[in-house]
């Protein structure tokens, strides 16, 4: 019941709504109980008797009745209609605003295609069950009470027949029931599985072609299909006998009755006329009574479904700060340093192993702090700690001297800007890609952050400039073109803490020197944690750290760090064992940057030098 609450609240916003709608729907069904009453009248007054008059009064009365009865089931139509389609919209907009707003870790365990089958496909599933299944309910029950009771009016011996059967049926509809529950939640089980195959597919496209595994994903894609046919053809077999069972059994009580009421006639009981009207109103018991059943089995699948969205719902949201007993959450101010301080820092995957342990690391407002070590020794985890990606497990992290377990989630946010490895676009145009989350910048503050990120030249050269649509994740463009819109896009934002994470690891020379340029000109004034497996890219920063086993092992320079011959020497020597002795005079990595600089600043009019 509790679940079956929490779906009905979605309706409170639109009571009014339903009140119209629950009106026009009793009004319309109490007409329909007027059918039976008026074809006994033309039985008994009119066919016996030879009434031609009211013969006419009679058949103008119904015609009145059934345009009255049209006019209020339009209006009950309409108004399910805008109730239904609010109800989903809702929904689904709650479970989208949810899903924004869950922790990073919630999807280290989930697949994107199982989110979009909940909130499309088991969203349309509750949808019926919220606004259809109870004004169903409703109608059928105006017709089943009204029908009895005239029922019992006329005959209340044939009336036992029917009452007789109600037990058993509903003791079937709830055995069937739960059967059809069990398998609907497993049917949009499947179907997730099946959507999540699709997304992955349409997402990797690219690789499935490299590859030419086309085949392989045809039959990984048609299993999931296969079984989601399977299950929904259990489905249909428990339908198969729950529905049909329950309405023989009605009809074979009507043919029943009828003999009986027959029976009763030929006695003189009972009129032909009230015996056909008996008839009429067996029909319209006997509908409801088959209808339950199948609006039962459609509540016990919305449950099911339902049970898949709350699981999301319930999910707890990223905690905007820390509990109030230990402290207020905390805005930043208006001019934050970017002063940024981890004390003891510890974290660890729940259930998993310790990822980093005692990290301290005090950046300086301005510092660019580069984060280097093997691969999987915690340098992106330790920075998504700054963010609140994760949560620290030992420790804190402050900026200007504040916990970020105290600051509001979107004031620390907007302090910090991301330049990831792998950048993600969005399938709209460049400008909306550069001016993300913004609606009123002015489309000279996005140029000016292009050519700040050396973007514009290539973005003119363009089809459309500015308004080229970039295509599924950015494909239209090339990995070093994303990376500068990234760059130009993190410009706009403005932030005063910047984390650049491989942020030229996966692009070819050429790109790497547009990037790079463009890097250090973002980084200009700002605190900059960076993380770089290209040991090159971060000799000039003003101070390295040298992580191994979740643990900060070495920090200084670079030309400090080569001269101790510890790890960061070893993997510069790994990379660049051919100029291992060149960077120790330092001339070696002068000539690099001047080559960098000039060979930039020779191929646009904004020089790097000026950067």
């Amino acid at each position: 019941m509790t679940d079956f609450r929490r779906l009905f609240s979605y309706l409170t916003p639109y009571w009014k709504q339903m009140v119209g709608a629950i009106v026009a729907l009793l009004i319309s069904s109490l007409i329909v109980l007027a059918l039976p009453w008026a074809v006994s009248l033309l039985v008994d007054a009119v066919f016996q008797a030879g009434d031609a008059q009211l013969l006419n009064q009679i058949a103008l009365g119904l015609l009145g009745l059934f345009l009255v009865q049209a006019a209020f089931f339009i209006v009950e139509i309409y108004l399910l209609a805008f109730v239904g389609q609010r109800v989903i919209a809702d929904i689904r907009l709650n479970v989208q605003q949810h899903l924004l707003r869950l922790p990073l870790p919630f999807y280290d365990n989930r697949r994107v295609g199982e989110m979009v089958s909940r909130v499309t496909n088991d969203v349309t599933v509750v949808q019926a069950a919220i606004t259809e299944t109870p004004t169903r309910f409703l109608r059928q029950i105006v017709t089943f009470v009204g029908g009895l009771a005239l029922m019992l009016y006329i005959n209340w011996q044939l009336t036992l027949f029917i009452l007789v059967l109600i037990p058993p049926l509903m003791g079937m509809g709830i055995f069937f029931g739960r059967r059809l529950e069990r398998l609907s939640t497993q049917v949009q089980d499947r179907l997730a599985d099946a959507t999540t195959v699709l997304d992955e597919t349409l997402s990797g496209i690219r690789v499935i072609k490299s590859f030419g595994s086309e085949h392989y994903e045809e039959r990984r894609f048609a299993e999931r299909v296969e079984t989601t046919f399977r299950t929904a053809m259990e489905r249909t077999r428990v339908r198969m006998q729950f529905i049909p069972l329950i309405t023989f059994l009605s009809f074979a009580a009507v043919t029943a009755i009828f003999w009986f009421g027959g029976q009763q006639v030929l006695a003189g009981a009972l009129t032909a006329g009230e015996l056909v009207a008996f008839l009429f109103y067996v029909f319209m018991v006997a509908g409801p009574l088959g209808e339950f059943a199948g609006l039962y089995s459609q509540v016990r699948e919305a449950l099911g479904a339902s049970r898949r969205l709350f699981e999301i719902m319930d999910t707890p949201a990223e905690t905007v700060g820390m509990a109030p007993t230990t402290g207020p959450v905390i805005a930043t101010n208006g001019h934050p340093a970017g002063h940024v301080r981890y004390r003891e820092v510890g974290f660890g995957y729940a259930g998993g192993r310790t990822v980093l342990s005692g990290i301290d690391l005090d950046a300086r407002p301005g510092e660019v702090i580069a984060l280097v070590g093997p691969s999987g020794v915690g340098k992106s985890t330790l920075v998504n700690l700054l963010p609140r990606f994760y949560e620290v497990t030992a420790g804190a992290i402050e900026i200007d001297g504040v916990d970020v377990r105290q600051m509001a989630l979107p004031d620390l946010r907007a302090l910090i800007g991301l330049v990831p490895q792998d950048t993600f676009l969005f399938g709209g145009s460049v400008r909306e890609n550069i001016a993300y989350g913004r609606t009123d910048v002015s489309d000279a503050a996005v140029e000016a952050a292009a050519r700040a990120a050396y973007a514009h030249d290539f973005i003119m050269q363009l089809p459309e400039g500015y308004a080229t649509i970039v295509g599924e994740r950015g494909v239209k463009l090339s990995a070093g073109q994303r990376q500068r819109v990234a760059i130009a896009r993190a410009l706009l934002k403005d932030p005063r803490i910047l984390i650049l994470d491989e942020a030229t690891s996966a692009l070819d020379t050429e790109s790497e020197r547009w990037v790079q340029a463009a890097l250090e000109r973002l980084m200009q004034g700002r605190t900059s944690l960076v993380i770089a497996h290209r040991l090159s890219t971060v000799q000039r920063a003003d101070r390295i750290l040298v992580l191994q086993d979740g643990r900060i092992v070495e920090s200084g320079r670079h030309a400090d760090l080569l001269a101790r011959g510890a790890l960061y020497a070893h993997l510069w020597s790994l990379q660049f064992a051919d100029l291992a002795e060149e960077p120790r005079s330092g001339n070696g990595y002068a000539n690099r940057d001047n080559v960098l600089a000039a060979t930039v600043a020779a191929a646009t009019d904004d020089p790097v030098t000026e950067a």
